[in-house]
């Protein structure tokens, strides 16, 4: 079978500028790398601008189970100003690879098919799960992909996303769940009006931070075994008044609530709602869940991830459900979910680069665990 070279994908992915949504032939790369190596692909695009069209690709090899997934994603954040030289031209400097996605998560992607391309005449089946709308709103990705692999039957049993959740080492860390997370848009309505006449006018921006106030006052929980406390953070307060002597008629304010699974999002849109309402009456509360939150409880798959590690790097993971989202949220309704991938020190920020021997090692360790679970 075709050999791959980690490395060298990787190069070939990170030359593609596959900012949400565009896909600037990153999909196509990792289908010619598949197909080399027996996979068939599937390739489809869903949805519409702004937000689309969005590519998506589901590559599969082999047949019956056990079914392992490897889910993933080729988009990329864009790159901004600043960097030392083009995000988009890989550039190796000493034990480093530099350029946009190399660790978030072209790097693991590559690492994951160079895995593929060492398991010969393996039993079971493996497939991947590849968006190009992980960064974006997630609309039109994994959920269009998830839709995709339920009309045709398609189930893994396990799926391991390549999101980078190491955070010193490579393989210091494991996520076995992700919180939730909801963001809440308040508007108040008033009745604008000269500063100097109050009683013709009805300020919305009093009752607005009343609310503000009792809704950064609630304790949500104290968190649990496995989850840090939720937290509700107001990330906005607006009122657009450019005058200084005008009593305006909106105040608008946004906040996001990252949850532990305790909760539910729609429960706690209901706790806004009824927070607000009794200090702003007339307001109103537009929510939007981006994801519920979820665990995949210690056991057999996190175990066999972290053998893997140890046998590779020496290191025994921590089993965490820290950090933002991830489409884990949406995968996980399908079957237990582990993320596993590069470091994150430098993902999302100027100058992202990959130490090139953590490529090595994390086909290494993709190779065990998928070995292991295709062969217990």
């Amino acid at each position: 079978m075709t050999a791959i070279d980690p490395l060298d994908l990787t190069k070939r992915l990170i030359a593609c500028p596959s900012v949400t949504p565009a896909d600037a032939g990153a999909m196509a790369v990792m289908a010619e790398a598949l197909e080399s190596i027996g996979f068939t692909v599937h390739r489809f695009a869903a949805g519409e601008a702004p937000d689309g069209p969005v590519e998506n690709l589901f590559a599969t090899r082999g047949q019956g189970g056990p079914h392992f997934a490897f889910a993933g994603h080729s988009d990329v954040v864009p790159a901004g100003e600043g960097w030392s030289g083009d995000p988009f031209v890989p550039e190796v400097r000493g034990d480093l690879l530099y350029g946009r996605g190399a660790v978030d998560m072209k790097g693991a992607v590559a690492a994951f098919i160079a895995a593929a391309a060492r398991l010969e005449d393996h039993p079971g089946t493996i497939s991947l799960i590849i968006t190009g709308d992980e960064e974006g709103p997630a609309t039109f990705g994994t959920v269009a992909l998830i839709d995709w692999m339920k009309a045709r039957d398609i189930c893994p049993d396990l799926c391991l996303v390549g999101e980078p959740t190491s955070a010193r080492r490579l393989g210091d860390m494991v996520k076995i769940g992700r919180r939730g997370s909801v963001n809440m848009w308040i508007e108040n309505a008033g009745t604008q009006g000269h500063v100097a006449y109050p009683h013709l006018a009805d300020n919305p921006i009093p009752a607005l931070v009343n609310a503000l106030n009792a809704l950064t006052a609630l304790h949500l929980d104290d968190g649990n075994d496995w989850f840090q406390p939720s937290n509700l953070e107001i990330t906005t307060i607006d009122v657009g008044n450019a005058a200084t002597n005008v009593i305006p008629a909106m105040a608008r304010a946004r906040l996001n609530i990252r949850f532990n699974d305790e909760h539910r999002g729609a429960d706690l849109v209901d706790l806004v709602r009824r927070t607000v309402a009794a200090h702003a009456p007339n307001a109103t509360v537009r929510p939007a869940i981006s994801g519920e939150s979820f665990i995949t409880p210690p056991g057999d798959f996190s175990a066999l991830i972290s053998a893997a590690i140890v046998k590779v790097t020496g290191l025994t993971p921590e089993l965490s459900t820290t950090g933002g989202t991830s489409d884990a949220r949406f995968l996980s309704k399908l079957c237990p979910v582990v993320e596993f991938g590069l470091c994150n020190a430098t993902m999302h920020k100027l100058d992202e680069a990959v130490a090139i021997p953590d490529l090595y090692a994390l086909t290494d360790i993709y190779e065990d665990i998928v070995r292991a679970v295709l062969t217990r």
